[in-house]
């Protein structure tokens, strides 16, 4: 096993899983404590309603588990939220997330081999999964084809929950006004260099994952990340206003050149074509200005230098016009007939 001169800041998000705890710690802990010089062990408590957090107090006592810290929620949250409150108070230089109940931590010894190396973001993916239900299959397909589509980036394959993070990664998602949501796609798509590992570990919950618990979630992450479902909004208001401008020019025609039509339908008609055309022009236009003030208040900073270099070699310093002095007593050694 590596050990790596670092500071690694592991964070692991939990919920209700008071008997659990000391053993799933004790193992997080004894994974890490050889990989570095120096750890923590972040763990958010998602506001359980067991007795988590007096346990988790009573570990972090004297004869507790050591550099453990601990942050109880008052209301649960997403796993994103929850994982971006360990980030956001992490210390280390590389900080890993992990959901210990279906990802395996001793694979973080090689996501920080690759983080050392370069890295700046790993992501690990369990090819394991937990029990899904065929409901929560087909969706989360969809939904990850669709996320694809909007944001170029296929948050299963390419954007994992287990990751691990350098400090820049998380000094850059700090700056986006809505980080806490942006954590999931930005260090897939904020343009650092990037790893994504695979691995088969067969996960410890035995809970079945259920559509009714993740289309709150997946909706909320679709819309906030991307412009594409307004843009969509806004196109079908474009398209109904020049199929309803169309209509009407239909019926002038019609009008002008049939004779035998029924009485009232005419004005009829040009009532119901112009109604709509203007309810999709004010849609369009209400589209368009949420979608600008949607863009000003998730934009994210105009620029981040990830990595700065200078080289070694530096040609303008030859072309300085400076005289080096020569050393005192090289300009006092006298010469063959004594002099100086």
């Amino acid at each position: 096993m590596s050990s790596f001169p670092v500071f690694l800041s592991v964070v692991c998000v939990l919920r209700n899983q008071g008997e659990n705890l000391q053993s799933l710690l004790e193992e997080a802990t004894a994974a890490i404590r050889p990989l570095t010089s120096d750890y923590e062990l972040i763990v958010i408590d998602n506001a359980s309603d067991d007795d988590s957090v007096l346990r988790l107090k009573g570990l972090t006592g004297e004869s507790g588990l050591p550099n453990l810290q601990i942050y109880a929620l008052t209301k649960e949250v997403d796993w994103d939220t929850a994982s971006w409150v360990g980030l956001e108070n992490a210390l280390g230089d590389f900080v890993a997330v992990i959901d210990p109940l279906t990802d395996d931590i001793r694979y973080v010894e090689k996501m920080l081999d690759h983080a050392v190396s370069g890295a700046d973001v790993v992501f690990a993916k369990n090819e394991q999964k937990t029990t899904q239900t065929l409901a929560y299959r087909f969706a989360y397909s969809i939904f990850n084809k669709m996320y694809s589509r909007f944001n170029g980036v296929h948050l299963e394959n390419e954007a994992p929950q287990y990751r691990l993070l350098s400090k820049r990664v998380i000094n850059f998602i700090l700056q986006h006004p809505q980080p806490a949501i942006s954590y999931r796609h930005l260090p897939a798509t904020g343009g650092f260099v990037r790893v994504n590992l695979s691995y088969h570990s067969v996960p410890k919950s035995k809970t079945v994952k259920r559509l009714a618990e993740s289309v709150d979630r997946g909706m909320r992450l679709l819309v906030s990340t991307t412009r594409a479902p307004m843009r969509l909004v806004t196109t079908l208001s474009m398209f109904g206003a020049v199929a309803n401008l169309f209509y009407s020019v239909y019926v002038v025609a019609i009008a002008l050149f049939k004779s035998n039509v029924a009485p009232g339908w005419i004005s009829f008609s040009l009532q119901q074509s112009g109604m709509f055309f203007l309810i999709s022009l004010v849609l369009l236009v209400l589209g368009e200005y949420i979608l600008n003030m949607v863009s000003l208040s998730n934009e994210g900073p105009p620029y981040h230098v990830a990595q700065e270099f200078t080289s070694a070699c530096m040609t303008r310093r030859e072309k300085l016009n400076i005289e080096e002095d020569k050393p005192l007593n090289a300009r006092l050694t006298p010469d063959v007939s004594g002099n100086f």
